[in-house]
């Protein structure tokens, strides 16, 4: 687990896992503080040493738990990667912020700001935030609708302060392959962040991001590698990218379910190991609200995963012929 691979060849590393610290932050429902120290705690016994938070994860909570927990571990033994484009606000009309995803009260509210200005005091509240002297990895978050903004505000205001040295790496995290793929081609960013777009059950990002990023010697990270939920447990009333699965989508999920267990996979052990088998994909990002989930999550990693089963999937037609598959014998990225 603590095998390092650099971002875009440079000198921030990230291991196979990380650890996604959106659960700990309330997603859905709340998480006590004490069951969120130990799911990070459980993560560093697993050998996860790379760690990523946002403002938007609880309003700010993922970063100030994660920070806790991180301030006692040596800082040059972790890379920590946060997200600009999103300033919080207090807010105090009451209420919850479950509008948004997170069962924790509405202290604050979320302001999109992908200025220069703006990307600077992200880093300085993050830093505030989690304690730390340092961020390896600045993400520009989610700005679908502020395309232009983005490339030409807040890209160079990121790229100014790698050269200050007050980040290590940067590049862009979203739930879509398109802009993603402008990053890597148009700006100098060391790696993208793809949510829910390169797994067993979708492969958009094949089309252009992963090739654009494997020409240009620059990683991807991938999240979401359950769907949301599909694939962690197929059932009717399952999620698809926040949503109920729409009923084909859940036929392919548990027919992939059957495929797997055929072959003595857990179908979650093969949907952690997929990303993996593009050379591109540097680290899979892993969520989870309790240290079982994350000691689950590190088992699975390691189980092995036989080539037959990749093979039955492409003969199947469950996987096009073309994706790249991790090799035989390998858990994700072993």
């Amino acid at each position: 687990m603590n095998a390092l691979t650099p971002l875009g060849g440079g000198k921030v590393a990230v291991t196979p896992l990380g650890f996604g610290s959106a659960a700990i932050a309330g997603l859905y429902s709340p998480v006590s503080p004490e069951d969120a120290a130990a799911t990070v705690e459980a993560a560093w016994h697993a050998g996860l040493r790379y760690f990523d938070t946002a403002p938007h994860y609880g309003l700010g909570l993922a970063e100030r738990r994660l920070g806790e927990v991180l301030r006692t571990k040596p800082r040059a033994a972790y890379t920590l990667s946060t997200k600009v484009g999103r300033l919080l606000e207090p807010y105090t009309g009451g209420g919850d912020d479950l509008a948004h995803g997170f069962a924790v009260p509405a202290t604050h509210r979320r302001v999109w700001d992908f200025s220069a200005s703006g990307v600077r005091r992200a880093l300085e509240e993050s830093l505030t935030r989690l304690g730390t002297d340092r961020i390896d990895l600045a993400l520009i978050h989610d700005p679908d609708g502020h395309e232009e903004q983005a490339f030409r505000e807040a890209y160079p205001e990121l790229e100014r302060l790698r050269v200050e040295g007050v980040v290590g790496a940067i590049g862009a995290g979203m739930n879509q392959v398109g802009m993603l793929a402008r990053f890597l081609t148009d700006t100098d960013v060391d790696a993208v962040l793809c949510a829910g777009r390169y797994t067993l059950l979708e492969q958009s990002a094949l089309d252009q991001l992963l090739p654009a990023a494997q020409a240009r010697g620059k990683s991807v990270i991938v999240g979401g590698v359950f769907n949301s939920g599909l694939l962690a447990d197929p059932r009717s009333g399952a999620t698809y990218d926040y949503e109920a699965a729409p009923a084909d989508l859940l036929h392919r999920a548990l027919r992939l379910r059957e495929i797997a267990e055929s072959h003595g996979t857990p179908l979650r052990a093969a949907a952690l190991a997929f990303p993996f088998g593009h050379p591109a994909v540097a680290s899979v990002l892993l969520g989870a609200r309790s240290a079982a989930e994350v000691r689950d999550a590190a088992a699975l990693h390691a189980h092995p995963i036989p080539a037959a089963l990749w093979d039955e999937l492409r003969s199947t037609g469950l996987l096009p012929p073309e994706v790249p598959v991790p090799v035989q014998g390998t858990g994700g990225g072993n």
